[in-house]
């Protein structure tokens, strides 16, 4: 049996919005706020994958985005705060298995708003798109084992971790360990 996910969301980018935020498509003009994020120190310590190092770094990864969208691979939502207009991070459901309903996720937040309920906030509202819109059964996480505050995050939704590899991944010229978290719907809370 072939499950179908709804393709349409890929019709035209799916700008959603929520209490403090908004997430929409990220433009070329972004690239040197995403440059602040994505290559702060805090924030790269568990990327676990290359770190910036100019705004045209952060504009081929923009386009990445852009393409992966056009190709129905994935939607990354560039993360604005409503008070300010500031883009403060980004969520992304990638490597879509329209077979099995399944997408991956990834994330990242601006230090300066860790800890007031931002990620949370985004969490719920596009993982309640992927599972209402996108017709999505399940998400899984590819975390680093040391990221304590997202497993945190991820646990606090209903995600369990589900495998724990080690050193399966060859990143910096080491090879580092990953703890897989999966959620399915009826999890979701």
């Amino acid at each position: 049996m072939n499950i179908i996910t709804n393709d349409h969301i890929f019709d035209a980018f799916p700008e959603l919005e929520s209490k403090r935020l908004s997430y929409r498509a990220y433009r070329l003009q972004d690239a040197s706020a995403l440059y602040d994020i994505r290559g702060h120190k805090s924030v790269a310590k568990y990327m676990d994958s290359e770190i910036p190092k100019s705004d045209q770094d952060t504009k081929q990864r923009i386009q990445k985005m852009q393409s992966d969208f056009q190709n129905k691979k994935g939607i990354t939502w560039a993360i604005i705060d409503k008070d300010s207009g500031k883009l403060i991070g980004d969520f992304g459901i990638w490597r879509i298995d329209k077979a099995n309903a399944r997408g991956e996720i990834g994330y990242v937040l601006h230090p300066d708003y860790w800890g007031k309920g931002y990620m949370s906030e985004a969490i719920h509202t596009i993982i309640s798109f992927g599972f209402n819109h996108m017709k999505l059964h399940s998400f899984e996480a590819n975390v680093n084992p040391m990221n304590s505050n997202s497993k945190a995050m991820l646990l606090k939704f209903g995600f369990r971790l589900e495998a724990h590899f080690r050193e399966n991944y060859y990143y910096n010229g080491q090879f580092l360990d990953s703890e897989i978290y999966c959620l399915i719907k009826s999890d979701f809370h």
